[in-house]
């Protein structure tokens, strides 16, 4: 056997070895979710030594469940915190020797990296997949971001952690569309942990189909602008069509509630308009707030 054979054979195993190791910890971060009743499974992460967990609004769907650590203690969850529409909960346990999860964000991938998600697929408790990033912030379901994986995922991974190849937390797998795996981005979980309850304009709006120069476009036509809301005190009023924010039109009605989800406290959104056939562009700039999820 030629030297490079042997080596290209070292380097794998090497390559393999670390892979494993990477594994072995992120499978330590991750926990079961059972619904009382035994209606269903996922997974969780642990967020926080404090005993938080973070997982899919759609898996803490009951008011009793069971979290399972991966040494195999079981312990009875709380939901202090949800988002059906960001597709989040945040749990707690009364257990002590966590292992959270470090936090990368999500960011600042790149399409190509390698990535693993954690889980209990199929109740296969710390199952593992590898895949790499299909494109690390896209807006997809919901008009949100989602981090799109080209790697296998399976009813129980849901909840469950898609780490980076240094084991950290780069989103919360949440489904599968068209084959690829979307995971609920980090920052957006570091926003909904810390940051203040999803954002309001202050709108009462309904979609709308307008004719531009360049072609047909959807709209919000605003139909109600509460007093003293973000969207009063941006200038919007009623009548006002908005057509894109931050420089992307609408492809659905759901796209500025995702740009809403996305956005960081006291962000400036750029929200494109018409107004009496005129093109505008306003800045709605966002509150500021304290933690949402206070530690125990």
């Amino acid at each position: 056997m030629s030297t490079y054979v042997i080596d290209a054979l070292e380097c794998d195993a090497h390559l393999g070895g670390d892979l494993a190791a990477v594994a072995e910890r992120v499978r330590q971060s991750t926990v079961d979710i059972t619904v009382a009743g035994g209606r269903g499974n996922g997974s969780g992460v642990i967020w926080r030594a404090d005993g938080l967990i973070i997982t899919n609004a759609h898996v803490a769907r009951g008011e009793r469940m069971t979290v399972t650590m991966h040494d195999g203690r079981a312990c009875d969850a709380t939901v202090v915190a949800r988002d059906d529409a960001r597709d989040l909960a945040a749990l707690t346990v009364d257990a002590t020797g966590l292992s959270p999860m470090v936090v990368r964000e999500a960011s600042t991938l790149r399409a190509g990296e390698l990535v693993l998600a954690v889980g209990s697929p199929l109740g296969i408790r710390g199952a593992v997949a590898a895949g790499i990033v299909h494109a690390p912030s896209s807006r997809g379901p919901g008009g949100r971001r989602w981090v799109r994986a080209d790697l296998r995922l399976a009813p129980g991974n849901s909840g469950g952690p898609l780490a980076d190849a240094l084991g950290r937390a780069v989103g919360i797998n949440s489904m599968i569309v068209a084959g690829l795996a979307l995971a609920i981005p980090s920052d957006a979980v570091q926003r909904f942990v810390y940051g203040p309850a999803r954002p309001s304009l202050g709108v009462t709006a309904r979609p709308v189909i307008v004719s531009l120069t360049d072609g047909r476009a959807l709209g919000l036509l605003l139909l109600e602008v509460q007093p003293g809301s973000v969207a009063a005190m941006s200038g919007l009023e009623v009548g006002d069509v908005l057509i894109g924010v931050d420089g992307d039109a609408f492809d659905t009605p759901d796209d500025l509630a995702g740009a809403l989800d996305d956005a960081e406290p006291a962000a400036a959104l750029s929200l494109t308009l018409l107004r009496g056939g005129r093109r505008l562009t306003l800045d709605a700039r966002l509150p500021d707030g304290g933690a949402r999820v206070e530690a125990a």
